[in-house]
């Protein structure tokens, strides 16, 4: 059963099409004009409309295009007694379902109807189909995604298409879990963004459900939150600002993507989790040779691109084994801990700071040259001297170190050979008065066969 618009200005037509339709069981609406078939269409909700080409105060063409504006979905079959071509052309074009030409037999009307129902029904399935699959693809965009840049990129952008959101916020549970930090956004002033996040934050703490936020100084008169949970542990909010009530199945669309995104959150963390057993030193928590390998090689390829120096720094603690042999393994453990953070403290955040096994370590700095990395060496050198290592613990022990340091592409211009010639000056102090930095050069003695055969230990004895 369909609802349907019947505009035609003669009466005996209104009456058969009408009484037809209706015994063929739809709801049939009939009126004689232009003026009509609008008050008609602003009052109910109909399904198709046939209009008859010629009518008073206007012509079936207006109400075509009325319709086609003001109401879309509803389907226009155009009926008149004008037996010429441009006419039909020109209805067609402007977005009718049918065009006949009287005399129109009710049934041959009654099938015209049908069949541009039936058309409409479709192509509402086929684009019913096309976001359910569009949404699919997105959600699977989101779930897989494991560099959180591009995930907030991902879930912001299929929120704000997706959900007709007028401007999107995500809050991501902060690395320590103890809060949330915003971590992506869509249609937000950078001053409006900075003023709600921490309204945002006080207000969804604790939050286990989704909620209109009410109260809040924004342009947009709907605001709506959804979680992202992995069991009982919210991993993070969508807040989403709309201008106008939200669509039907919102909720469903809205909770399907925030779904993926907390999926693609815990996915992250576990991979991180991964990352860190496989990248990090289980002792220093420093990176480890895996990860110092994988590093380098990227450093090198976008030196050789960029023309951008950078140093290594090859470091040995001297003397070590006698704090093995004296106090033990386990206060060795621990003085390699805490040279670890020492060593930390004396360079930048992007340098990046590796165990290589054993009492060794390796700095590598970038954007640096070789005179840049001689003084932070030798600042290195001397905080290393000067620190009382578990003076906590009442033992205040002294230590020393040798560092080489070699620079790209001043010595090498290739990973290994760069390695090398660090070792090589690192060993060069250590032959000779240790507590010393050296400079690589190319005649210095390669380090002894066995120590460059076998990676060092992962308790130091270094000598």
């Amino acid at each position: 059963m369909a609802r349907l618009l019947l505009v035609d200005d003669e009466k005996i037509a209104r009456n058969l099409y009408g009484d037809y339709l209706t015994a063929a069981g739809h709801l049939v609406t009939a009126v004689p004009g232009v003026a009509d078939a609008k008050a008609a269409l602003s009052a109910e909700r109909f399904d198709a409309v046939v209009t008859d080409l010629i009518l008073p105060g206007g012509d079936g063409m207006e109400v075509l295009r009325h319709v086609r504006e003001r109401y879309p979905g509803v389907e226009v079959v155009v009926i008149t007694g004008l037996d010429k071509v441009a006419p039909a052309v020109r209805a067609i074009k402007s977005g009718a379902a049918e065009y006949l030409v009287k005399p129109v037999a009710p049934e041959a009307l009654e099938h015209a109807l049908r069949r541009a129902l039936t058309t409409r029904d479709l192509m509402r399935e086929n684009a019913s189909l096309r976001q359910h699959v569009a949404l699919l693809e997105a959600g699977q965009r989101i779930a897989t995604t494991l560099d959180r840049e591009r995930l907030s990129t991902a879930a912001a952008d299929a929120l704000e298409s997706m959900a007709n959101a007028s401007a999107v916020m995500l809050l991501e549970r902060d690395p320590s879990g103890t809060g949330f930090r915003s971590h992506g956004m869509r249609g937000l002033p950078v001053d409006l963004h900075e003023a709600l996040v921490p309204q945002l934050i006080e207000r969804l703490s604790g939050t286990r459900t989704s909620l209109s936020l009410d109260g809040l100084q924004v342009p947009w008169p709907r605001t709506l939150s959804f979680p992202a949970m992995d069991g009982d542990l919210v991993l993070g909010h969508a807040v989403l600002f709309h201008d106008s009530a939200p669509a039907e199945h919102h909720a469903e669309t809205v909770g399907f993507l925030v779904r993926n995104w907390a999926l693609a959150l815990r996915n992250m963390g576990r991979f991180a989790a991964v990352e860190d057993l496989a990248y990090v030193d289980d002792l220093t928590r420093l990176f480890n040779t895996r990860y110092l390998h994988l590093v380098l090689d990227r450093e090198v390829n976008e030196a050789l691109q960029t023309e951008r120096p950078f140093s290594l720094l090859f470091l040995d603690l001297d003397r070590f084994k006698a704090i093995n042999d004296t106090h033990g393994h386990l206060v060795g453990s621990r003085v390699l801990v805490e040279a670890a953070r020492v060593l930390k403290g004396c360079v930048r955040d992007p340098d990046v700071v590796a165990r290589f096994g054993g009492d060794e370590y390796v700095v590598l700095l970038r954007g640096t040259d070789s005179g840049g990395a001689l003084k932070v060496a030798e600042r290195i050198r001397r905080t290393m001297e000067t620190h009382q290592f578990l003076g906590r613990e009442g033992l205040a022990l002294k230590l020393t170190t040798c560092i080489g340091v070699a620079s790209f592409p001043e010595h090498a211009q290739d990973k290994d050979h760069l390695l090398d010639l660090s070792d090589r000056a690192m060993y060069r102090g250590k032959r000779g008065t240790r507590n010393v930095v050296y400079m690589a050069a190319q005649d210095l003695e390669a380090t002894p066969a066995e120590r460059r055969q076998n990676p060092p230990p992962q308790q130091g004895q270094g000598g």
